[in-house]
């Protein structure tokens, strides 16, 4: 049988000639074209490719700005920010030996089980390890050479002044943006601007090359505060010894330059330290001062009997009797804690009596009282600027019913914070005018708005000595070498609609010199729980050792004998009515 003939080229067997042609002539096509992208894109539209090329090695990093400083007024930092460095990590290029790991751990101060188990989070891209790694620890970090572990320039806030300041001061989230108190009231001013720069970078994520600035940083301006870190001291430490003599819940504090409305000190407790923030909770952290409101109790007797005085229908030798300790209006009646007879207007400040403080109301138009205690700033936020402010409480004068107005004369029914009662005072130490409270240093005195007559600020502040006088409710609040003036108050808590019987707010506001007032102290303590709870007794001792120490510190001259203060036997000081 013969074989097949086997053609000597298949192809030309298979695929005609014009097939041929064809497919060879597309080829021709298809390398013109790719010769054309070629050109267009190398020779003409060269932009594209660079910008590729760039993609794969060419980053634009941020560079951080340096945060503004937190300054007392002195100048002393209460807030500062120091450079550090960002460690994190590619999970997917580390590749470690076990004790590269654990002295990386160490370095980081993360314990080494979860250093791992961060790094086995292989699918994200990267992840944080530390973002405030001191300098010296980065060093050593970097000295390890582990593929994958990368850093970055940071900065973390610190805060000198720990929990002394902290209320005041505030602090920042792990982004360096404000989050309470003065950090998150001035953010704008302190943040700056991030600037940003093109760097290269190979493959692991280093930075090989800086290539050029963007845009350069725009720092953080500093702010310079009101507070003087030395006064600040001394109010914090007094009120702290407070609180624990007497197993307080809380306590507040503020002093007051009222040349100027400035702060020189705002305190609170219990307090946290900003530095190290992990076990402290919202109680700890509330600005007490500021953002809590109270009854001021007795404290609110001053502005009643200003206003009768203002009105012409008083003055402070006009008699008011008070016997028998007691008066009812509808079905309530108004107590007082120790039962008098006939007591001089002045007396009626010195005894802090209830009853004549209700009686003197009555005689005049809710209107009035509401438009003195809308003046001085019940009922409005003091403006500071810090976050939370509180209103208090101010009910419209057409809603008042006798019972109403004759408790708000001795501040029930009516809630202020700390800082609108302290600067309320500021009307007997300033003859009358009103100024606004500044947390800042103040370059040029601000505008202030009379209240009241300088001659019924002066009677009201004679009265506010005689209290703080053998026979009146604060003889603790006595300061050998001034003359001091001031108000106790002590109230209970409201609580379910009504007052816990057992809680109170006791507090004391006052001003010295008395001749020429130079600071008010205001101090609030909650729920004082000794068996104590008069602020003649809590709240009164914490005033003197405030004021005496901080009239010192400033240079402020005695107006008074340097004499020994003679006080009444324990239990025996008359107590302010509740």
């Amino acid at each position: 049988m013969a074989r097949p003939r086997i053609p000597t080229n298949p192809w030309r067997a298979t695929l005609p000639a014009a097939r041929s042609r064809i497919v060879a002539a597309l080829l021709a096509i298809a390398l013109c074209v790719l010769a054309g992208r070629a050109f267009y894109l190398q020779g003409l539209k060269d932009d594209f490719l660079l910008a590729q090329g760039e993609a794969r090695y060419s980053r634009v990093v941020e560079v951080p700005a340096h945060r503004g400083r937190i300054l007392d007024r002195n100048g002393d930092p209460l807030a500062v920010s120091t450079p550090v460095r960002a460690v994190w990590a590619v999970p997917g290029e580390v590749q470690a030996s076990a004790r590269e790991l654990e002295e990386l751990g160490r370095l980081l101060d993360l314990p080494v089980r979860e250093l791992r188990r961060k790094l086995a989070e292989s699918d994200r891209e990267f992840v944080s390890l530390n973002r405030w790694v001191p300098p010296a620890a980065a060093e050593r970090i970097a000295a390890l050479k582990i593929p994958g572990i990368l850093q970055d320039p940071a900065f973390r806030r610190f805060y000198p002044g720990g929990e002394v300041t902290a209320h005041v001061v505030g602090f920042t989230s792990v982004d360096d943006a404000g989050q309470e108190g003065i950090e998150l009231a001035f953010q704008g001013t302190l943040s700056g601007r991030a600037g940003a720069r093109r760097v290269i970078k190979d493959r692991l994520g280093h930075i090989v090359e800086d290539v050029e600035s963007l845009r350069p940083a725009q720092e953080g301006r500093d702010v310079l505060l009101s507070i003087d870190s030395r006064v600040q001291n001394i109010a914090y430490r007094a009120l702290r010894a407070a609180v624990d003599l007497h197993h307080a819940r809380g306590g507040g504090a503020i002093v007051i330059d009222v040349r100027t409305g400035e702060i020189l000190a705002l305190a609170n407790l219990p307090s946290y330290n900003p530095n190290n923030r992990s076990h402290a909770g919202a109680a700890e952290m509330r600005n007490r001062a500021v953002t809590d409101s109270f009854e001021p109790g007795s404290t609110m007797k001053p502005f009643t009997i200003a206003l009768a005085l203002e009105r012409g229908k008083y003055s402070p030798s006009s008699v008011i009797q008070t016997a028998p300790g007691s008066l009812t209006i509808g079905t309530a009646t108004i107590h007082d804690a120790h039962p008098e007879g006939a007591l001089t207007v002045a007396e009626v400040i010195q005894k802090s009596s209830n009853v004549g403080a209700a009686k003197i109301a009555l005689t005049m138009p809710p209107e009035a009282m509401w438009d003195l205690f809308d003046g001085v700033g019940f009922g409005s936020a003091p403006r500071l600027g810090f976050p939370g402010e509180s209103t208090g409480r101010l009910r419209p004068a057409k809603s008042w019913k006798p019972i109403e107005q004759a408790t708000m004369a001795y501040g029930h029914g009516i809630a202020t914070s700390l800082v609108q009662i302290a600067r309320a005072y500021t009307v007997f130490a300033r003859n009358g005018d009103l100024i606004p409270l500044s947390l800042t240093r103040v370059t040029a005195l601000p505008a202030s708005r009379r209240i009241v007559s300088e001659r019924t600020a002066q009677d009201v502040r004679a009265m506010l000595e005689l209290a703080v006088q053998p026979g009146g409710t604060a003889p603790r609040a006595q300061i050998m070498g001034y003359r001091v003036g001031g108000k106790t108050g002590t109230a209970h808590k409201p609580e379910s609609g009504g007052y816990a019987e057992s809680k109170y707010v006791a507090s004391f506001v006052g001003l010295a010199p008395v001749s020429q007032p130079r600071l008010i102290v205001a101090v609030m303590v909650d729920e004082p729980h000794s068996g104590q709870y008069y602020g003649g007794i809590v709240a009164a001792p914490v005033f003197a050792a405030i004021m005496s120490g901080s009239l010192r510190l400033l240079g402020v001259p005695p107006d008074a004998a340097m004499k020994p203060i003679i006080l009444p036997p324990p239990g025996a000081e008359p107590k302010e009515s509740t």
